[in-house]
């Protein structure tokens, strides 16, 4: 969970750079990112929450490995769904509120059931340490491209 809070506190220290953008690196801005960002791990924590852990089933899954193998996610190959793309700009006291959240639910994570899952539009069923790999993966990969903004923007 440290590294979880530590990426929330980086995504924190961009959030006033959430104007930025440089199309060379990305068509969005910081903010869109960020916002990106905090609605994965909101909406997955969510799901977490929601989930039966009863009904989790591991099943065998080549692009989720491939993904761990590689431990990064490649730029620009897919595209976010529907319900965690940010709709429009975002403020910096929208991204301050969702950064709260996101907060709060760091604790929920502590207290669900190991096989509390969400399904994963390319991954399908990850348990909860396989979503807080992801987690982490899918922060770490957002911020990178945040920092590449902030420091050549």
């Amino acid at each position: 969970m440290k590294e979880l809070n530590d990426l929330l506190q980086q995504i924190e220290n961009a959030i006033l750079h959430w104007g930025k953008q440089n199309t060379t690196i990305s068509q969005v801005t910081v903010g869109w990112q960020l916002d990106h960002s905090l609605l994965v791990i909101n909406g997955i924590i969510s799901q977490l929450a929601q989930s039966n852990p009863n009904h989790y089933q591991w099943r065998p899954n080549w692009k989720r490995t491939y993904i761990q193998l590689r431990n990064s996610i490649p730029r620009g190959k897919t595209k976010a769904p529907k319900q965690v793309r940010p709709v429009d700009n975002t403020s910096i006291e929208d991204l301050q509120n969702k950064l709260a959240s996101a907060k709060n639910n760091m604790a929920l994570l502590e207290k669900l059931d190991k096989n509390s899952y969400f399904t994963h539009p390319y991954f399908g069923d990850l348990n909860l340490k396989a979503t807080i790999w992801f987690l982490k993966l899918h922060t770490r990969h957002h911020l990178k491209i945040v920092n590449n903004i902030i420091n050549k923007g």
